[in-house]
């Protein structure tokens, strides 16, 4: 039952730092889109479809 207990813990773990790693790589991204599109806002006029 012990060996149950040390399992879950790691994948508890590895869980843990997975889901921080994707709140920062999504703040990440999303500061960079958010970043792109002032930027094509900001030269609005150069753009021509």
């Amino acid at each position: 039952m012990e060996r149950v207990y040390k399992a879950m813990k790691s994948v508890g773990s590895f869980n843990i730092i997975v889901g921080i790693l994707m709140i920062v790589s999504g703040i990440g991204f999303g500061v960079a889109v958010i970043t792109k599109g002032a930027n094509l806002l900001k030269r609005r006029s150069d753009l021509t479809f």
